[in-house]
């Protein structure tokens, strides 16, 4: 059996401190003041060490995992630690957890450091509130194949455990940089990408503008829409058509609608 390693780490107590400073990086300001976050699962852990997640420590209660491991994920037996049943609950955040639990380091993609392809697809969100949604957007950023996210006016952190569950781990497949409008605007114009915005004051509906070439689809919050800079720095404002009492979608349905519509054209 996998468990029977020689000195292992072991905390069977809830009120050990460890655990409760690991249950404290379920908060923004812990992630952001230690530089560290909680990753829940086996899936979501295989996925953040392809792309290159620098992992810190494992926990694993024995109890709650349904699939072994071959070998901890490659870890060193001095950052595994087995754990009961009671203390994984507590610092988990899935309600059905597979026994596995990382921390790792917090990594920042800059704009620069993102690779393009030859006709590059790029996901723009500005100030997207729920984590939900953004897990969901990255989710089908990764389906769909588009090459990175910008997130502009941050109101979600990206490594909140709530985004990695919706996204089912694939926020660690696409390249996700933080950056400002104007940043992001100058970027794209370095890089050749025409910036459509989702805006209900859009002259064309979606499914008329030619969405083949290097593009960067830009949307906003379900609430406040695109800023009043985005409005006026986009190339082009494009809206999707809804029936009179309705003037938003969810941003998530709004962002796989026109990214598919994207894929659709350049399939052609």
């Amino acid at each position: 059996m996998l468990y029977n390693i020689i000195n292992m780490n072991i905390i069977n107590s809830a009120n050990n401190q460890k655990i409760k400073e690991i249950a404290k990086l379920q908060k923004a300001g812990e992630r952001r003041a230690r530089g560290l976050f909680i990753i829940d699962g086996a899936r979501e852990i295989e996925l953040a060490q392809k792309a290159g997640t620098e992992i810190s420590e494992l926990f694993y209660s024995p109890g709650l995992v349904r699939k072994e491991t071959s070998d901890f994920f490659g870890l060193e037996r001095d950052k595994i630690t087995e754990v009961s049943e009671t203390v994984f609950k507590k610092i988990c955040y899935k309600e059905s957890p597979d026994g596995y639990l990382a921390v790792a380091k917090i990594g920042v993609t800059k704009l620069k450091q993102i690779k393009l392809g030859k006709n590059p697809l790029i996901i723009v969100l500005e100030a997207v509130e729920k984590p939900g949604n953004l897990g969901a957007i990255l989710r089908t950023a990764y389906a769909a194949g588009a090459d990175a996210i910008i997130i502009n006016s941050s109101q979600t952190d990206i490594y909140n455990p709530n985004v990695i569950r919706a996204s089912e781990g694939f926020v660690f497949s696409k390249p996700v940089a933080v950056a400002s409008v104007e940043e992001t605007v100058i970027w794209l114009a370095e890089n050749k990408i025409l910036s459509y915005a989702a805006a209900t004051t859009g002259k064309n509906n979606y499914t008329k503008e030619k969405m083949d070439m290097p593009l960067a689809i830009v949307l906003g919050s379900e609430a406040d829409g695109l800023s009043e800079k985005w409005l006026k720095m986009a190339n082009k404002l494009i809206k999707i058509p809804m029936k009179k009492g309705i003037d938003s979608l969810n941003v998530s349905v709004s962002a796989a609608i026109l990214v598919y519509e994207a894929i659709r054209q350049r399939e052609i």
